[in-house]
């Protein structure tokens, strides 16, 4: 890639770091709608982004020219409040073998995926990028935050120091095909659409939900998702951190209900008051991207609907 050539082409050697994952699958399938015929991928089996000796040998092999860095552990409140050391260990090990790895083999275009949980928990609505690190994190996945903090303050650091142009994003919640069903691992609506699947084939009267259901959350299809990244890499050759979301958001009990009719439960919604609510709201300020000239497309019914067919038929 020439010095002065930062926008990611079709003839680029492009290097997709957890191409398998709910992102990583869409941004793969993006790729190829694109025409990038030359895609390194790698599974987990096959490669431990862990491992910071065989992440080095990869880019040596391999030579990339862009690298997306989709690979992450994730999973909603339950996952993220019990397997706290985990979170933080792996991420952090995960984004620094990758993104190092991108900056001593002179990569010089790489995107990083954050996401909007890093917020200060009382953050003001709707979220802006310079609210980051403006007040204290929610505490059941403060490790999981602080570790994507860490990898938005590298590409930071990396770009100050060598003129590096790597970008970080901010999706919202997220949901689509390949999504985590898991109702231990899982974030919110993937565990609705399974919850109220289960409660209508087994002809349950009821299905209950965490918290009160007052909490605000902005949900965002992966392929909107996927196709704001390549957006961002072929159209811009920005560096200022920035969000991606749709703009406007439901509450929990208003999701319970929509997915409870896309799936056809009729029967009740009932609230454990005994569990969390997490954040109160997070909202994420688009309006950077809509100046860049990209906003979502896909309406959330409509991606609900869609995530539904893939979870029968693939689940």
């Amino acid at each position: 890639m020439a010095d002065t050539d930062y926008r990611m082409t079709p003839d680029d050697t492009v290097y997709l770091a957890g191409h398998t994952g709910l992102v990583g699958s869409a941004i793969a399938k993006r790729l190829g709608e694109a025409g990038y015929d030359d895609v390194i991928a790698r599974r987990s089996s096959e490669l431990d982004l862990r491992n910071q000796a065989a992440v080095n040998r990869l880019f040596e092999e391999e030579s990339p020219d862009v690298v997306i860095l989709a690979a992450a552990k994730v999973g909603g409140i339950l996952a993220n409040d019990t397997y706290r050391g985990d979170f933080i260990r792996d991420n952090l090990q995960i984004q620094t073998n990758v993104i190092d790895a991108a900056q001593r083999h002179d990569v010089e275009r790489l995107l990083f995926l954050g996401s909007s949980c890093i917020y200060p928990r009382e953050c003001p609505q709707p979220m802006k990028e310079q609210h980051l690190l403006q007040g204290p994190l929610e505490p059941t996945n403060e490790p999981y935050a602080i570790a994507k903090i860490a990898g938005i303050k590298t590409c930071e650091a990396l770009n100050d120091q060598y003129d590096t142009k790597y970008l970080s994003v901010m999706p919202t919640n997220l949901y689509g095909p390949r999504d985590d069903f898991d109702l231990v691992t899982s974030h919110v609506l993937p565990a609705f659409i399974h919850k109220f699947h289960r409660a209508k084939v087994e002809d349950r009267t009821a299905v209950t939900i965490w918290g009160t259901g007052e909490p605000r959350r902005e949900f965002l299809h992966v392929d909107d998702l996927a196709d704001a990244c390549l957006f961002l890499l072929e159209q811009t050759d920005r560096t200022e951190l920035v969000n991606i979301g749709v703009g406007e958001d439901i509450s929990i009990a208003e999701l319970a209900r929509l997915v409870a009719d896309v799936v056809g439960f009729d029967g009740e919604i009932e609230r454990d008051l005994s569990k969390p609510d997490g954040t109160p709201r997070k909202l994420l300020d688009v309006s950077e991207m809509e100046n860049l000239g990209w906003t979502a497309s896909i309406g959330l019914r409509e991606g609900i609907e869609q995530t539904y067919e893939w979870f029968k038929n693939n689940y």
